[in-house]
């Protein structure tokens, strides 16, 4: 909390300095809309278990479980959530969607371990790389350097059963334009052992 006072008078009586200060006005700061996970820190990597399950794909080495997320002090306005997981690098520059949710009612602030790797009547699914409408871990190919998972809370004003299910990450986009109240980030790392 930060205080600004006013000065209300400076005398000077015999070299002395007198100041009479008003009555204090309060600032507060807003606290700012944050994403974080218990399982990983922003920067550090995601375990083996977020990692893709797709058996016939060699890349995929883990069993596709969602990391928990939990969010705080939403933008003043906001009806729903939505949340999207890409590697920006992936698919050689093009980015790869690994998860596309929306319409998570604003009365929720998180989503538990394995919550998001099935549906939920907590989040509208939107279509991932896959195709399907869950969460999808990363698969990054063997000898390449660490991959950039964004996650991306976004506040919007839609109400959560808006949107119809199955939308693309563009159609999503277009749907939110003018809709959004806010967003905040977290990056979990991810690379082929």
């Amino acid at each position: 909390m930060l205080a600004r006072h006013s000065l209300n008078a400076l005398i000077l009586a015999g070299g002395i300095a007198v100041v009479s200060l008003a009555a204090t006005q309060t600032v507060t700061a807003a606290e700012p809309f944050t994403l974080k996970s218990s399982a990983f820190n922003d920067g550090t990597p995601l375990q083996t278990k977020n990692a893709g399950d797709l058996k016939k794909n060699p890349n995929c080495i883990g069993d596709s479980i969602s990391p928990p997320l939990q969010w705080e002090n939403a933008p003043a306005g906001t009806k729903s959530y939505a949340i999207t997981m890409r590697d920006l690098t992936g698919e050689m520059g093009l980015g790869t969607v690994h998860w596309l949710a929306y319409g998570i009612p604003a009365s929720v602030t998180e989503l538990k371990e394995g919550e998001a790797s099935k549906p939920s009547d907590k989040f509208v699914g939107g279509l991932n790389i896959r195709k399907t409408q869950v969460y999808y871990g990363p698969c990054p190919p063997p000898n390449t350097t660490w991959h950039h998972y964004l996650f991306t809370l976004i506040a919007t004003d839609l109400d959560p059963k808006e949107l119809k299910p199955g939308l693309t990450i563009d159609e999503f986009l277009a749907a939110l334009k003018g809709h959004n109240k806010g967003a905040t980030e977290l990056v979990g790392l991810f690379k082929h052992p």
